[in-house]
């Protein structure tokens, strides 16, 4: 069967707790690795190149653009940030499963490239929660608030092209069950293909009396 890694991309609304779970998922289990994401950005005090980011100058990634090397990117108040190519899938040929915390446009250019990736989207039990979870944090202003649940409705529009929805009602159900799915995908017939086409070329053989 299949030993490589998957790549795994999670979205879900801002305030769901989608950065909470995948640390989780990451500290409990060995066969994850989060995705570290490259920027022109400047470090903040605390980060460290190659643990938060990859910090590279405005030259050398619009370079990996050119090059194909990024697998997504996009501008942010004048910085660049994306996914680099070549740690994904380095952590994918090790055996890791991949996991790109990204948002919904993201997602659906990391799909084309990767079809075989898991999109996963991270909801909230009901709107009332959410918007009591942002109230929570008490870090955003009202407007702030509103931006992010009109944000939301928004989104909601693209969960159909997700492969699962998980509903974060309690973490560590919910922990336990996006593990199951994600090792679920594993067996999929489209992750095994060099598996059935081995087994199906031994099938034949028995089929003209070669074995």
């Amino acid at each position: 069967m299949n030993t490589k890694g998957i790549l795994i991309v999670v979205s879900g609304f801002a305030g769901v707790g989608k950065g909470t779970l995948m640390k989780r998922l990451v500290q409990n289990y060995d066969n994850y690795a989060l995705s570290v994401s490259m920027t022109t950005r400047a470090p903040r005090p605390g980060e460290e190149n190659g643990r938060d980011y990859f910090f590279v100058t405005k030259e050398d990634f619009e370079k990996k653009i050119a090059e194909k090397g990024m697998i997504e990117h996009a501008c942010y108040c004048g910085n660049y940030y994306g996914t680099p190519r070549f740690y994904v899938e380095e952590q994918i040929a090790a055996g890791k499963d991949v996991i790109l915390e990204i948002e919904i446009q993201g997602a659906m250019k990391v799909k084309k490239q990767f079809p075989e990736a898991v999109l996963i989207y991270v909801l909230p039990p009901s709107a009332a929660e959410l918007e009591a979870r942002l109230r929570g944090r008490a870090t955003e202003t009202e407007e702030k608030i509103r931006e992010r649940l009109s944000r939301a409705a928004t989104e909601s529009e693209g969960l159909e092209k997700y492969d699962y929805i998980i509903v974060n009602d309690d973490l560590d159900e919910c922990e336990k069950k996006l593990h199951g799915i994600l090792q679920a995908a594993h067996y999929t017939p489209l992750r095994n293909e060099e598996f059935i086409h081995t087994l199906r070329e031994e099938l034949k053989g028995f089929m003209k009396g070669e074995r």
